[in-house]
């Protein structure tokens, strides 16, 4: 195992970054030693990187649990572009390619390997001929109180430190109050773990709540002085996706529509077009 003082040098050669953010050293010099712990960090404050480079400095594998496929995917080009191996696992994939991830990780050629919670059950014999570094929980919200109605698969996770008692687990989230962060930890099987809650303050969010009248002349006049920039906007179902995009073509904006009802080619495509600044 690398020493907590070499993680700066991993930090600069993998990542290009010379300094850490508030909480990342503290996050990832516990899991070098081995111990379990939940982080509350905010959204773009860095969680990634709290599993990532530890994951590089530990001998074998690292078990990336994450619930939205197309993140996963994009992690992992983002870890293969700066030439580290990762792969992901889950059902969208055909089954060739899950068998070469399989084999992969049996020849001990994968440092992260991202898995959907709903296809941890099938990785699991898999593991246990391979050397385990940590196991990561990406949006650990979804195995407390409300959120495992959303993701039921989530609920399984208590079972890891049953499996693989010596193999640390490392909770990440950015959102979790005191009773959910207990909560967490207690699904987990992890109640004395260490808690790392880090400053919710962004400067550079902005949010702004408006009656919900009017929807579309709203949108166009928010999009109107961004025509440069690229963005996300959320729906509350599948049609309105696409009645949204298809208003927003005819208004001259190269928008698409993306949900669970699309096939899976269909959804990598378009996410590859956005991320490639095409939508």
């Amino acid at each position: 195992m690398q020493s907590e003082a070499q993680s700066l040098v991993f930090l600069k050669k993998h990542f290009g970054f010379d300094a850490f953010r508030p909480n990342q050293k503290s996050v990832i010099d516990t899991i070098l030693r081995g111990q379990n712990l939940l982080a509350i960090m905010p959204t773009g404050g860095g969680k990634s990187i709290c599993f990532q480079l530890p994951a590089l400095m530990l001998d074998g594998v690292a078990v990336v649990i994450s619930p939205l496929i197309a993140l996963m995917k994009d992690q992992v080009d983002a870890l293969r572009a700066n030439g580290i191996s990762a792969s992901y696992f889950n059902s969208s994939q055909p089954h060739e390619e899950q068998n070469q991830v399989l084999q992969n990780l049996k020849q001990n050629k994968i440092k992260l390997l991202y898995v959907a919670p709903e296809s941890l059950g099938a990785l699991k014999p898999h593991l246990g001929t391979s050397s385990l570094s940590l196991f990561a929980i990406d949006e650990a919200h979804c195995i407390s109180a409300w959120g495992h109605d959303f993701r039921p698969a989530y609920k399984a996770l208590g079972s890891l430190k049953q499996d693989f008692s010596k193999i640390p687990v490392a909770a990440f989230t950015a959102t979790a109050d005191v009773a959910t962060q207990d909560d967490i930890l207690n699904q987990l099987n992890i109640p004395k773990a260490k808690k790392f809650v880090s400053s919710f303050n962004r400067k550079n969010l902005y949010l702004e709540v408006r009656p919900g009248t009017k929807r579309i002349q709203q949108i166009l006049q928010f999009l109107k002085g961004r025509k440069e920039e690229s963005g996300i906007i959320y729906c509350l179902s599948r049609r309105s996706t696409e009645t949204l995009a298809n208003k927003l073509n005819d208004y001259g904006y190269k928008a698409k529509a993306y949900h669970a009802g699309l096939d899976a080619e269909v959804r990598s495509e378009i996410q590859n077009d956005f991320v490639s600044d095409k939508t």
